[in-house]
């Protein structure tokens, strides 16, 4: 499965949990929090002032090597 920019960050941990330490990495340190599960990829990147090109490549990287 691709990683895109609409999918929710909960979505993503939903389906490997050790994914968040990408958005850790990038100062998404909330991802608790049950607002930050329901935001967009996309969204949270736009917030936090991060490349989302860049925290795709990695997810996507990440998840072809499962």
């Amino acid at each position: 499965m691709k990683i895109t920019k609409d999918m929710l960050i909960g979505d993503v941990l939903d389906m490997d949990n050790s994914a968040a330490e990408y958005f850790l990495a990038i100062g998404m340190h909330c991802l608790g929090c049950p607002c930050s599960r329901g935001e967009s990829i996309e969204d949270a990147c736009k917030a936090h002032g991060t490349d989302c090109d860049a925290l795709l490549q990695k997810l996507n990287s990440h998840f072809e090597n499962k």
